[in-house]
């Protein structure tokens, strides 16, 4: 049986780790170095069933630069959910982050969104920064690390059981 694909927008400031999320949950790797992004980047990835149902995921890697205006694209037709991402250790893509999550949830009523708060590894177990109340706007609130693994895979999972939960 053909896996339906399930578009989900990953989106977030410059610098955020949105390429090495990708990389890390499609390809299971890490680069330390990245070219920026330019428009959207495409990866797919089968997300196999742990607690939900076997899915594809078609994730759009989006550019930094896009900002706000990335809801009034084409690209976000038909999207099922999207990834907001977050530097922990860059207060500023935090705000961002929760810019984004807002702009999502009025151009994709009903869709899951969940923020990843990506680099946790600098942090070296000092106190998680505020998400300036992204956590209740969320479907989920995933703290990441795509250098090291941590907590990649569960939040992509976690992400898929919310979209069968919707049934999208």
């Amino acid at each position: 049986m053909a896996l339906v694909p399930k578009k989900v927008m990953i989106l977030g400031a410059i610098g955020v780790g949105k390429t090495s999320l990708a990389n890390r949950f499609a390809l299971n790797k890490f680069e330390g170095s990245y070219k920026a992004t330019i428009g959207v980047d495409v990866y797919t990835a089968d997300v196999p069933g742990e607690g939900h149902a076997d899915m594809r995921f078609v994730l759009w890697d989006t550019d930094g630069d896009f900002g706000m205006s990335i809801f009034s694209t084409v690209y976000m037709r038909g999207a099922a959910a999207g990834i907001l991402v977050a530097d922990a250790t860059r207060s500023q893509s935090i705000e961002k982050m929760r810019q984004l999550l807002t702009g999502f949830r009025d151009a994709a009523p009903g869709r899951p969104c969940a923020v990843f708060i990506n680099k946790v590894d600098l942090l070296d177990g000092g106190p998680r920064p505020s998400l300036l109340g992204a956590e209740s706007e969320a479907d989920e609130v995933c703290w990441t690390s795509a250098k090291t693994g941590e907590n990649v895979h569960e939040s992509f999972h976690a992400l898929a059981r919310s979209i069968e939960r919707r049934s999208l």
